[in-house]
């Protein structure tokens, strides 16, 4: 497991980008089946190269990648609860990737305000899935940030 870089070694502008990388890490875990080991090792292998990412981001996906995967069994019974007569398993990939990342963030990133999560995962929502999962991501994890009380 990688240390986890600062926050103030990644700029804001920048956090989102990490934050796709995250994304894009966790649903080769989930989906390739690959250990998240793998995923960092072939990393940047796998992006164009006119896409690299600072090692500072990197490291801030990768970060974020481990702890939703190190937090999965802590994060997927709040999303269940909040999305009414969903399971976890029928759920898009990726709308369940963005709000683990976004479930994440709320329990273990104290520092990033609850609508900066909430605008991040929905930006992550249409830009990986639809216009259509955007309601619904929103809708999870606003119910979520109120039961956990983050303002």
């Amino acid at each position: 497991m990688s240390a986890r870089a600062p926050r103030k070694e990644v700029p804001i502008a920048d956090r989102h980008r990490g934050r796709e990388a995250a994304v894009q890490m966790l649903y080769q875990w989930e989906v390739g089946r690959l250990s998240l080991d793998d995923v960092r090792r072939v990393w940047g292998a796998m992006t164009d190269e006119s896409e690299a990412i600072a090692p500072e981001v990197a490291a801030f996906a990768a970060s974020l990648a481990e702890g939703v995967v190190a937090h999965v069994a802590e994060l997927d019974p709040l999303i269940s609860e909040a999305a009414a007569h969903w399971r976890i398993e029928r759920m898009n990939v990726l709308d369940r990737l963005v709000m683990r990342l976004a479930v994440y963030e709320f329990l273990h990133e104290p520092d990033t305000p609850a609508t900066v999560i909430i605008n991040e995962a929905l930006e992550l929502a249409r830009a990986f899935s639809s216009d259509e999962a955007v309601p619904f991501v929103n809708g999870v994890l606003d119910s979520i940030r109120r039961r956990l009380e983050r303002a």
